[in-house]
């Protein structure tokens, strides 16, 4: 693997760790500086984790164009730095306000997820794309594993020492990019900023005006909100249908971020040659539908463990969707398409805890109707089913067998 690849994929895991790394220390951080019980702590909790979300949502696309005008290099740099020293903030903060800014921060400069994409588009053959997308969300997924499991070993030792942890893992990141990234965006794709495609809703008008893709970014946005259920939902749900300890959660969390990995980083270059982007959204998507259904309806723990390799497979639907709609932006648009996906996947971040807790509570509560602990993924296969539907329209628009030009051919992984 090359060094630039490498340090791509070691940024865009340190930026998952960021969400991840909070989760478990929050409530003692929280009782700390507010002097709160662990109910409201939980209020504030929640609001940090929104907070973070909702500015990566909004300066993705920000991030996103300031690449395609000034460069890959600077921008995740520049990030990396104000990363670390927003980490060394949180760990000495004596307030809950300080800590809301430390999220805000964090969450503007996690935004270079959409850069780190872009430069890969920038060094990757047209026809590769998809498999080192691949790359980039397993090590997505593997900082979603690492952050909780950092912040449970050295939470333990005090609730801020994860903060400093991560804030030293970006600053070695940043000083090993400094020496090893080339710039990847030549002077001559380089394109002026402008304010108006530099936002969520600009860019979502320039992209979505290329053919073809904008009911693509509504599966795509169907497909994030079904699939963070299990982030948003899985520790209450293996609590409350198998009496799951926080120990267990973690260790199906963890074995089921590796499973993921494992899809992202291998097998799915053994599946894109054979089935070729379009199919491999298709039936990714089927599978999903049909794993969902099961979470929603299985009765016993060990059906789950069964579940977890298996609904990982469903992992390759956002690389394989991230390469088909690389194909149809320009070059001087790789940027500003990659900041629309992360914030459409942000979003969807926003959306889906609220989303699905609701239905966890509704089917849960005293009173119930029905009670229901997997409700949520009931609901989220209702999702992947809309999902499904609409690429399935656009799979008989082509012919039943849409264009696979930007698949690679056997050998080619």
């Amino acid at each position: 693997m090359r060094l630039p690849t490498l340090f791509i994929l070691i940024t865009v895991t340190i930026d998952a760790m960021g969400i991840g790394l909070i989760l478990p220390v929050m409530p003692a951080l929280i009782t700390e500086v507010r002097g709160a019980d662990l109910a409201n702590a939980a209020l504030w909790g929640g609001v940090l984790s929104s907070t973070y979300a909702v500015m990566q949502f909004l300066c993705s696309p920000t991030l996103g164009n300031l690449s395609d005008r000034f460069g890959r290099r600077p921008i995740l740099l520049v990030s990396l730095a104000v990363l670390s020293a927003d980490y060394v903030v949180m760990s000495l903060a004596g307030t809950i306000w300080l800590l809301i800014i430390g999220r805000i921060i964090a969450g503007i400069a996690a935004g270079t997820h959409a850069t780190a994409l872009a430069y890969m588009a920038d060094i990757t053959a047209p026809e590769k794309r998809a498999q080192n997308f691949g790359l980039i969300s397993a090590g997505f997924g593997m900082g979603f594993v690492l952050g909780p499991l950092v912040a449970a070993f050295l939470g333990d030792i005090d609730p801020r020492a994860p903060f400093v942890a991560a804030a030293c893992l970006a600053a070695a990141n940043f000083a090993f990019g400094y020496f090893i990234l080339p710039e990847s965006l030549p002077r001559n794709r380089r394109r002026p900023f402008q304010w108006r495609r530099a936002n969520p809703a600009g860019g979502l008008m320039q992209i979505s005006a290329l053919p073809g893709v904008r009911l693509l970014l509504v599966v795509m946005l169907a497909y994030q909100i079904a699939n963070f259920v299990y982030p948003a939902i899985w520790a209450y749900y293996g609590q409350a249908a198998f009496g799951w300890t926080s120990r267990m959660v973690g260790l199906s969390l963890t074995v089921y971020g590796v499973a993921i990995a494992v899809v992202q980083a291998g097998l799915i270059r053994l599946i894109l040659p054979r089935l070729g982007l379009r199919r491999t959204v298709y039936w990714g998507l089927v599978l999903n539908s049909v794993c969902l259904i099961c979470y929603g309806l299985a009765s016993d723990a060990w059906m789950i463990w069964v579940l977890i390799p298996i609904s990982a497979m469903g992992a390759v639907v956002a690389p394989a969707m991230q390469g088909v709609m690389s194909q149809a932006a320009g070059a001087d648009q790789q940027g500003e398409l990659q900041g629309v996906l992360a914030s459409i996947s942000s979003l969807s971040m926003i959306l889906s805890p609220l989303i699905m807790t609701q239905a966890f509570f509704w089917f849960t509560r005293e009173g119930a109707t029905l009670w229901l602990p997997g409700a949520p993924f009931l609901l989220a296969a209702v999702l992947m089913g809309a999902a499904f539907a609409i690429f399935a329209t656009l799979h008989g628009r082509s012919g039943g067998t849409m264009q696979e030009a930007s698949a690679p051919q056997n050998g080619d992984a």
